[in-house]
């Protein structure tokens, strides 16, 4: 638990406003808000950087609300990933000021505006199709407070798209390569570039493409060095690790 969260404890104890049973109950509580349905990990920023996100698949408009509400009362960042309008409308409505990104399927709040980092993360999209789960990646990275520059439709069809962009591409610190079809941007910028690559494979495609799976497989068996791959369609997973590269001092 955070020092300035055991204040504001104490300070509302000294005021009489809750008891000493809850104070105790809170600060045992090593970082943990139950909500009956769900278990919020309020320490994650400080142990691992990133703080809990909620993935709002499989639940409920009000489950995330309530998630939402909880955090925003914690003054915790709050990103719900995978988002529907519904999901969004019952956030705001607990969180005013929050923000529906819709073709990322994500909504924001944060607390406190955060300065973005110097470096910046390239998300490097082969396709418009592919622009859900890049702009997954780009909304989670600068959500983490990390300086995006967005690279799309630039795939291997028209690969001189991708020549234009190149030293935009060289800039950045670390690269994020979503693409779908047969995957093969992501060997290609891996070529090109001497920072680290993660390629992202993604579901766009016909039906050989095998819901992302032959873009997956096409990743993983890249010649080139320096190529890391994430699971099918994760913009999320892929930006997190982004974030981790982009921040080592």
């Amino acid at each position: 638990m955070e020092k300035a969260e055991i204040i504001r404890i104490l300070e509302e104890y000294a005021r009489g406003e809750i008891p000493q049973d809850r104070v105790v109950e809170r600060i045992s509580a090593m970082g943990l808000e139950e909500l009956g349905f769900a278990t919020i990990d309020t320490d994650r920023t400080k142990r691992t950087g990133i703080p809990e996100v909620i993935y709002s698949e499989g639940k409920t408009p009000e489950q995330v609300s309530a998630i939402a509400s909880k955090m925003h009362q914690r003054e915790i960042p709050i990103l719900a990933t995978r988002a529907t309008q519904a999901v969004y409308e019952a956030v705001v409505e607990k969180v005013p000021g929050a923000i529906y990104h819709k073709m990322a399927r994500a909504v924001v709040y944060l607390p406190v505006e955060s300065s973005l980092t110097e470096s910046y993360i390239a998300v490097v999209s082969a396709g418009t199709s592919d622009m859900p789960v890049s702009e997954e990646a780009a909304v989670t990275a600068e959500f983490l407070g990390n300086r995006v520059e967005r690279i799309y439709d630039v795939g291997v069809a028209g690969i001189h798209r991708l020549f234009h962009r190149l030293e935009l591409i060289r800039g950045a610190r670390v690269v994020i390569v979503v693409a779908g079809m047969e995957g093969a941007l992501a060997s290609v910028v891996g070529g090109l570039v001497d920072k680290p690559v993660i390629g992202v494979p993604c579901s766009a495609g016909y039906g050989a493409n095998f819901g992302g799976v032959s873009a997956l497989l096409s990743m993983l068996n890249s010649c080139a060095s320096g190529v890391s791959v994430v699971n099918i369609d994760n913009g999320f997973g892929a930006a997190c690790q982004a974030n981790l590269i982009n921040k080592l001092t």
